[in-house]
Protein backbone atom coordinates (compact mmCIF):
# COMPACT_ATOMS: atom_id res chain seq x y z
CA UNK A 1 0.00 0.00 0.00
CA UNK A 2 1.13 3.57 -0.75
CA UNK A 3 1.08 6.43 1.73
CA UNK A 4 0.51 10.11 1.14
CA UNK A 5 -0.01 13.27 3.16
CA UNK A 6 -2.40 16.19 2.76
CA UNK A 7 -2.13 19.73 4.09
CA UNK A 8 -3.79 23.09 3.63
CA UNK A 9 -0.73 25.11 2.65
CA UNK A 10 -1.04 28.71 3.83
CA UNK A 11 1.16 31.73 4.51
CA UNK A 12 1.76 30.41 8.04
CA UNK A 13 2.45 26.74 7.21
CA UNK A 14 5.50 24.95 5.87
CA UNK A 15 6.09 25.85 2.25
CA UNK A 16 5.21 23.21 -0.34
CA UNK A 17 8.89 22.84 -1.20
CA UNK A 18 9.83 22.22 2.45
CA UNK A 19 7.00 19.79 2.93
CA UNK A 20 7.73 17.96 -0.30
CA UNK A 21 11.37 17.43 0.62
CA UNK A 22 10.39 16.23 4.10
CA UNK A 23 7.94 13.72 2.65
CA UNK A 24 10.39 12.37 0.11
CA UNK A 25 13.12 12.01 2.75
CA UNK A 26 10.72 9.95 4.88
CA UNK A 27 9.56 7.65 2.11
CA UNK A 28 6.07 8.98 1.45
CA UNK A 29 4.64 8.45 -2.03
CA UNK A 30 2.54 11.57 -2.55
CA UNK A 31 1.59 15.07 -1.42
CA UNK A 32 -2.07 16.13 -1.74
CA UNK A 33 -3.16 19.77 -1.65
CA UNK A 34 -6.77 21.02 -1.57
CA UNK A 35 -8.25 24.22 -2.95
CA UNK A 36 -10.79 26.92 -2.29
CA UNK A 37 -10.65 29.97 -4.52
CA UNK A 38 -12.38 32.02 -1.81
CA UNK A 39 -14.96 31.76 0.96
CA UNK A 40 -18.05 33.94 0.41
CA UNK A 41 -18.68 36.32 3.29
CA UNK A 42 -22.32 35.21 3.51
CA UNK A 43 -21.30 31.79 4.91
CA UNK A 44 -24.76 30.40 4.16
CA UNK A 45 -23.62 26.85 3.37
CA UNK A 46 -22.80 25.04 6.63
CA UNK A 47 -19.45 23.35 7.04
CA UNK A 48 -20.07 19.63 6.34
CA UNK A 49 -18.13 18.54 9.40
CA UNK A 50 -20.08 20.89 11.66
CA UNK A 51 -19.08 23.91 13.68
CA UNK A 52 -17.20 26.95 12.46
CA UNK A 53 -15.26 26.79 9.22
CA UNK A 54 -11.54 26.44 10.11
CA UNK A 55 -9.29 29.37 9.30
CA UNK A 56 -7.19 27.30 6.87
CA UNK A 57 -10.13 27.16 4.44
CA UNK A 58 -9.94 30.92 4.03
CA UNK A 59 -6.16 30.97 3.71
CA UNK A 60 -5.27 28.00 1.47
CA UNK A 61 -2.93 28.76 -1.45
CA UNK A 62 -3.58 27.91 -5.11
CA UNK A 63 -2.81 24.19 -5.52
CA UNK A 64 -1.17 24.08 -8.96
CA UNK A 65 1.33 26.79 -8.02
CA UNK A 66 2.09 25.07 -4.72
CA UNK A 67 2.42 21.62 -6.29
CA UNK A 68 4.81 22.97 -8.90
CA UNK A 69 7.04 24.17 -6.06
CA UNK A 70 6.88 20.76 -4.40
CA UNK A 71 7.64 18.98 -7.66
CA UNK A 72 10.65 21.22 -8.34
CA UNK A 73 12.04 20.45 -4.88
CA UNK A 74 11.74 16.66 -5.23
CA UNK A 75 12.62 13.90 -7.67
CA UNK A 76 10.24 11.00 -7.01
CA UNK A 77 7.34 12.33 -4.93
CA UNK A 78 3.96 12.34 -6.66
CA UNK A 79 2.12 15.64 -6.40
CA UNK A 80 -1.67 15.66 -6.31
CA UNK A 81 -4.72 17.84 -6.00
CA UNK A 82 -6.81 16.65 -3.13
CA UNK A 83 -9.13 17.89 -4.37
CA UNK A 84 -9.37 20.21 -7.37
CA UNK A 85 -12.78 21.90 -7.58
CA UNK A 86 -13.25 21.45 -11.30
CA UNK A 87 -16.80 22.85 -11.21
CA UNK A 88 -15.22 26.21 -10.37
CA UNK A 89 -12.60 26.13 -13.12
CA UNK A 90 -12.50 26.72 -16.85
CA UNK A 91 -11.87 23.27 -18.38
CA UNK A 92 -9.57 24.44 -21.20
CA UNK A 93 -7.30 26.37 -18.84
CA UNK A 94 -7.39 23.63 -16.20
CA UNK A 95 -6.46 21.03 -18.81
CA UNK A 96 -3.41 23.11 -19.67
CA UNK A 97 -2.45 23.45 -15.99
CA UNK A 98 -2.72 19.69 -15.49
CA UNK A 99 -0.73 18.90 -18.63
CA UNK A 100 1.95 21.48 -17.82
CA UNK A 101 2.44 20.27 -14.25
CA UNK A 102 2.54 16.64 -15.35
CA UNK A 103 5.06 17.42 -18.09
CA UNK A 104 7.34 19.56 -15.92
CA UNK A 105 7.25 17.09 -13.02
CA UNK A 106 8.20 14.19 -15.26
CA UNK A 107 4.81 12.48 -15.02
CA UNK A 108 4.31 12.77 -11.26
CA UNK A 109 0.89 14.42 -11.12
CA UNK A 110 -2.30 12.81 -9.74
CA UNK A 111 -5.49 14.70 -10.58
CA UNK A 112 -7.79 14.39 -7.59
CA UNK A 113 -11.12 16.05 -8.33
CA UNK A 114 -14.44 16.83 -6.70
CA UNK A 115 -17.53 18.97 -7.00
CA UNK A 116 -17.20 20.71 -3.66
CA UNK A 117 -19.73 21.57 -0.95
CA UNK A 118 -19.92 25.39 -0.76
CA UNK A 119 -22.89 26.45 -2.89
CA UNK A 120 -22.11 30.17 -2.71
CA UNK A 121 -18.47 29.64 -3.67
CA UNK A 122 -19.34 27.74 -6.83
CA UNK A 123 -22.18 30.18 -7.63
CA UNK A 124 -19.59 32.95 -7.75
CA UNK A 125 -17.94 30.91 -10.53
CA UNK A 126 -21.23 30.53 -12.40
CA UNK A 127 -22.05 26.95 -11.37
CA UNK A 128 -25.46 25.98 -10.02
CA UNK A 129 -25.11 23.76 -6.95
CA UNK A 130 -27.87 21.45 -8.19
CA UNK A 131 -26.01 20.85 -11.47
CA UNK A 132 -22.49 20.52 -10.08
CA UNK A 133 -22.08 16.79 -10.76
CA UNK A 134 -23.20 17.11 -14.36
CA UNK A 135 -20.81 20.06 -14.77
CA UNK A 136 -17.96 18.00 -13.29
CA UNK A 137 -18.59 15.08 -15.63
CA UNK A 138 -18.65 17.25 -18.75
CA UNK A 139 -15.52 19.15 -17.77
CA UNK A 140 -13.59 15.95 -17.15
CA UNK A 141 -14.79 14.46 -20.44
CA UNK A 142 -13.68 17.62 -22.24
CA UNK A 143 -10.28 17.64 -20.54
CA UNK A 144 -9.64 14.04 -21.50
CA UNK A 145 -10.14 15.01 -25.13
CA UNK A 146 -7.82 17.99 -24.78
CA UNK A 147 -5.09 15.79 -23.30
CA UNK A 148 -5.34 13.03 -25.89
CA UNK A 149 -6.31 14.60 -29.22
CA UNK A 150 -4.51 17.03 -31.50
CA UNK A 151 -7.70 18.92 -32.39
CA UNK A 152 -10.25 18.22 -29.66
CA UNK A 153 -13.78 19.53 -29.62
CA UNK A 154 -16.61 19.06 -27.14
CA UNK A 155 -20.28 19.86 -27.33
CA UNK A 156 -22.24 19.46 -24.12
CA UNK A 157 -24.78 21.36 -22.09
CA UNK A 158 -22.22 22.97 -19.78
CA UNK A 159 -19.05 22.74 -21.88
CA UNK A 160 -19.04 23.61 -25.55
CA UNK A 161 -16.07 24.45 -27.76
CA UNK A 162 -15.17 23.91 -31.44
CA UNK A 163 -11.97 22.17 -32.62
CA UNK A 164 -8.91 23.72 -30.98
CA UNK A 165 -5.20 23.17 -30.66
CA UNK A 166 -3.48 23.27 -27.29
CA UNK A 167 -0.14 21.96 -26.04
CA UNK A 168 1.66 20.62 -24.07
CA UNK A 169 0.19 17.17 -23.69
CA UNK A 170 0.77 15.35 -20.37
CA UNK A 171 3.85 13.21 -19.83
CA UNK A 172 1.67 10.32 -18.58
CA UNK A 173 -0.22 8.50 -21.29
CA UNK A 174 -3.00 8.82 -22.00
CA UNK A 175 -3.12 11.40 -19.17
CA UNK A 176 -2.65 11.68 -15.39
CA UNK A 177 -5.09 9.54 -13.41
CA UNK A 178 -8.37 11.27 -12.61
CA UNK A 179 -9.16 10.31 -9.02
CA UNK A 180 -12.73 11.17 -8.10
CA UNK A 181 -13.54 12.14 -4.53
CA UNK A 182 -16.90 11.39 -2.98
CA UNK A 183 -18.89 9.21 -0.63
CA UNK A 184 -20.43 5.79 -1.16
CA UNK A 185 -22.43 4.98 -3.19
CA UNK A 186 -22.83 8.07 -5.39
CA UNK A 187 -19.18 9.17 -5.40
CA UNK A 188 -18.13 5.61 -6.09
CA UNK A 189 -20.47 5.44 -9.08
CA UNK A 190 -19.05 8.67 -10.48
CA UNK A 191 -15.52 7.32 -10.07
CA UNK A 192 -16.42 4.16 -11.97
CA UNK A 193 -18.25 6.13 -14.67
CA UNK A 194 -15.46 8.54 -15.62
CA UNK A 195 -12.58 8.22 -13.17
CA UNK A 196 -9.31 6.35 -12.85
CA UNK A 197 -9.64 6.00 -9.10
CA UNK A 198 -11.94 6.67 -6.15
CA UNK A 199 -11.01 8.80 -3.12
CA UNK A 200 -13.50 8.40 -0.24
CA UNK A 201 -13.04 9.60 3.32
CA UNK A 202 -12.28 6.89 5.83
CA UNK A 203 -14.98 7.86 8.29
CA UNK A 204 -18.55 8.86 7.51
CA UNK A 205 -21.62 8.50 9.77
CA UNK A 206 -23.48 6.43 7.20
CA UNK A 207 -20.90 3.67 6.73
CA UNK A 208 -17.57 2.12 7.65
CA UNK A 209 -15.28 2.26 4.64
CA UNK A 210 -13.73 -1.15 5.31
CA UNK A 211 -17.22 -2.68 5.06
CA UNK A 212 -17.96 -0.67 1.93
CA UNK A 213 -14.89 -1.63 -0.10
CA UNK A 214 -16.14 -5.17 -0.96
CA UNK A 215 -19.38 -3.57 -2.17
CA UNK A 216 -17.34 -1.16 -4.27
CA UNK A 217 -15.56 -4.07 -5.94
CA UNK A 218 -18.95 -5.64 -6.71
CA UNK A 219 -20.13 -2.31 -8.11
CA UNK A 220 -17.02 -2.16 -10.31
CA UNK A 221 -17.72 -5.63 -11.68
CA UNK A 222 -21.32 -4.68 -12.44
CA UNK A 223 -20.03 -1.61 -14.30
CA UNK A 224 -17.68 -3.78 -16.36
CA UNK A 225 -14.53 -2.49 -14.69
CA UNK A 226 -11.69 -4.27 -12.96
CA UNK A 227 -11.05 -2.98 -9.42
CA UNK A 228 -7.39 -2.46 -10.36
CA UNK A 229 -8.53 0.02 -13.03
CA UNK A 230 -10.18 2.19 -10.35
CA UNK A 231 -7.99 1.93 -7.23
CA UNK A 232 -9.05 3.39 -3.90
CA UNK A 233 -7.26 6.24 -2.12
CA UNK A 234 -8.42 6.56 1.51
CA UNK A 235 -8.46 10.08 2.97
CA UNK A 236 -8.57 10.85 6.67
CA UNK A 237 -7.49 7.45 7.95
CA UNK A 238 -6.72 7.13 11.64
CA UNK A 239 -3.04 6.72 12.35
CA UNK A 240 -3.38 3.23 13.80
CA UNK A 241 -1.90 -0.02 12.58
CA UNK A 242 -5.17 -2.01 12.79
CA UNK A 243 -6.87 0.50 10.51
CA UNK A 244 -4.03 0.44 7.98
CA UNK A 245 -3.99 -3.36 7.95
CA UNK A 246 -7.76 -3.41 7.45
CA UNK A 247 -7.55 -1.03 4.48
CA UNK A 248 -4.75 -3.06 2.93
CA UNK A 249 -6.69 -6.30 3.35
CA UNK A 250 -9.78 -4.65 1.85
CA UNK A 251 -7.80 -3.74 -1.26
CA UNK A 252 -7.12 -0.01 -0.85
CA UNK A 253 -4.17 1.20 -2.91
CA UNK A 254 -3.27 4.29 -0.89
CA UNK A 255 -3.88 5.97 2.46
CA UNK A 256 -3.52 9.73 2.87
CA UNK A 257 -2.82 11.18 6.33
CA UNK A 258 -3.66 14.76 7.24
CA UNK A 259 -1.30 17.35 8.71
CA UNK A 260 -2.14 20.69 10.36
CA UNK A 261 -1.31 23.95 8.61
CA UNK A 262 1.71 24.63 10.77
CA UNK A 263 5.37 25.47 10.76
CA UNK A 264 8.12 22.86 10.50
CA UNK A 265 8.51 22.93 14.29
CA UNK A 266 4.92 21.76 14.67
CA UNK A 267 4.58 19.54 11.61
CA UNK A 268 7.82 17.56 11.39
CA UNK A 269 7.42 15.68 14.70
CA UNK A 270 3.93 14.61 13.57
CA UNK A 271 5.30 13.60 10.20
CA UNK A 272 8.02 11.55 11.88
CA UNK A 273 5.34 9.61 13.80
CA UNK A 274 3.42 8.96 10.59
CA UNK A 275 6.61 7.86 8.85
CA UNK A 276 7.35 5.39 11.62
CA UNK A 277 3.87 3.94 11.24
CA UNK A 278 4.38 3.67 7.48
CA UNK A 279 7.64 1.80 7.96
CA UNK A 280 5.96 -0.75 10.20
CA UNK A 281 3.01 -1.06 7.81
CA UNK A 282 5.33 -1.65 4.90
Amino acid sequence: MKFGVSMFCTDYSMTPAELGRALEERGFESLWLPEHSHIPASRQTPFPQGGELPKKYYDVVEPFVALAMAAAATTALNVATGICLVVQRDPIQTAKSVASLDLLSGGRFLFGIGAGWNAEEMADHGTDFAERFEVMRERIEAMRLIWTRSKPEYHGRHVDFPPLTTWPKPAQKPHPPVIVGGEFPHGARRALAYGDGWAPHAHRPSYDLVDVLPRFRQMAAEAGREPADCPVTVFGAREAMPDLEAYAEAGAERVVFGLPSGSAVEVLPLLDKQAELVRHAG
